[in-house]
């Protein structure tokens, strides 16, 4: 098929989840469909990006959304914008004429036979009538994500701008979802939030995939040392507020148990509330050029996740690598996992820590763990993943065609 592809920011390098998801299924399409992605992103032309794109992806697009967009004060001028707008801040700032042009462009040209909106950032950018086949890939929930934020969150003015994000996000994802003529979720919880606003039958589930050959040499080593890990991109909320909570409330009761214990924080861009964990027992990396070396050195992978949406990429990276995981519901939620078979779950903060603990010390339970994990986490290789995604692709294809054909509107 005939694809185009549309991302809101840079899809390289591949740093967080939502890039690894997107770039996994992307590797695995191109030789197997005409493909045209388009990436667009905050400041000027960048133009060492947009060769690593061309290289991926021979014909890529790369749009530059201007000078003074990624600074603090072009952030913050958006945002004061954004208050007066219907749409959330999160999908206001990702609203740019060149990208709308160019989607409009392909709408009146009928020149592929699909078109994926990637996350609902960029959606601001589609026209409300979509001319042809168009497949919205949600990766969250948005609005069950930014209301979770609110809940956990401390300080007061934080609160109050994630309950307003709440607030539109809740109206503008309703009426968005249903513009489109298929929606691909990512796990059969975040289809059953959605069929409340869509007929189920639009909705198709694309499991959270791993790429099981990269993580082989993690595999099959043995941690060393009673070193206790967390992977994630650390200037992102939900990351920030799972470590935080792990360091306030968990890992004091896990050094008392075991003394020479470490906890090490792996992810990009941290933030100041992260940076100020560390101390004699816990190490923050920043961006490293692979996570797969300390995988191989952690005995266990911690996702003490209080708010999100979508599925852990995180956790089936850690079982990709055979290792032991210890979530909460929420870190885990979305995925085809076993509670005291190939994870073990817990949202109460002193059951986490002892979890933690009987681990580090029972090498048979962790071994089992760590085990089964690799065992379920080579199911959903992604080149298993990518025909789920191609068959909702289809199904796109399908409704929208009927759709022109009854002149209704998606979903209708």
């Amino acid at each position: 098929m005939k694809l185009a592809w549309v991302k809101a920011g840079r899809l390289l390098p591949v740093d967080t989840g939502g890039k690894l998801r997107s770039f996994s299924l992307l590797q695995q399409l191109r030789p197997r469909h005409d493909l045209t992605i388009l990436t667009y992103y905050d400041g000027v032309c960048d133009a060492s990006y947009e060769r690593d794109m061309a290289h991926h992806f021979p014909g890529s697009v790369s749009i530059a959304m201007g000078a003074g967009t990624d600074s603090a004060i072009g952030s913050a001028l958006r945002y004061t914008r954004a208050l007066a707008s219907s749409a959330p801040y999160s999908v206001e700032k990702w609203t740019h004429s060149a990208v709308r042009r160019r989607v409009n462009q392909w709408m009146r040209a009928r020149s592929y036979d699909v078109v994926v909106c990637d996350f609902l950032a960029p959606t601001n950018n589609f026209p409300t009538r979509l001319e042809i086949p168009t497949v919205l890939f949600q990766h969250n929930v948005e609005t069950e994500l930014w209301r979770r934020q609110a809940e956990v969150e401390r300080q007061l003015l934080r609160r109050a701008a994630f309950r307003l994000e709440a607030q539109k996000m809740a109206r503008y994802e309703r009426a968005t979802i249903a513009r489109f003529h298929h929606v691909i979720a990512v796990s059969e919880h975040d289809r059953a939030i959605m069929a409340q606003l869509i007929d189920a039958r639009h909705i198709t589930v694309v499991p959270t995939g791993v790429d099981v050959a990269r993580l082989h040499a993690a595999a099959n080593t043995e941690p060393r040392t009673p070193l206790v890990m967390y992977l994630g991109s650390m200037d992102w909320e939900a990351n920030v507020d799972g470590v935080e909570w792990f360091a306030r409330e968990m890992w004091p009761r896990v050094r008392a148990a075991i003394p020479d214990a470490q906890f090490r924080i792996v992810g990009r861009n941290p933030v100041a509330r992260v940076r100020d964990l560390v101390s004699d027992s816990i190490t923050v990396t920043g961006s490293v050029p692979s996570v797969v070396e300390h995988l191989a050195e952690a005995a266990v992978v911690v996702v003490p996740l209080r708010i999100g949406g979508g599925t852990r990429l995180k956790i089936f990276e850690a079982m990709g690598a055979g290792r032991a995981v210890v979530a909460t519901p929420i870190g885990a939620e979305g995925l085809d996992v076993r509670h005291n078979e190939n994870i073990l779950l817990h949202d109460d903060a002193a059951d986490f820590a002892d979890a933690v603990i009987s681990i580090l010390r029972e090498e048979s339970q962790r071994r089992r763990l760590a085990a089964n994990a690799r065992t379920l986490a080579a199911r959903y290789d992604w080149s298993n993943v990518v025909a789920e995604f191609e068959r909702g692709l289809a199904r796109g294809i399908a409704a929208g065609k009927e759709a022109a054909r009854s002149h209704i509107h998606p979903n209708e």
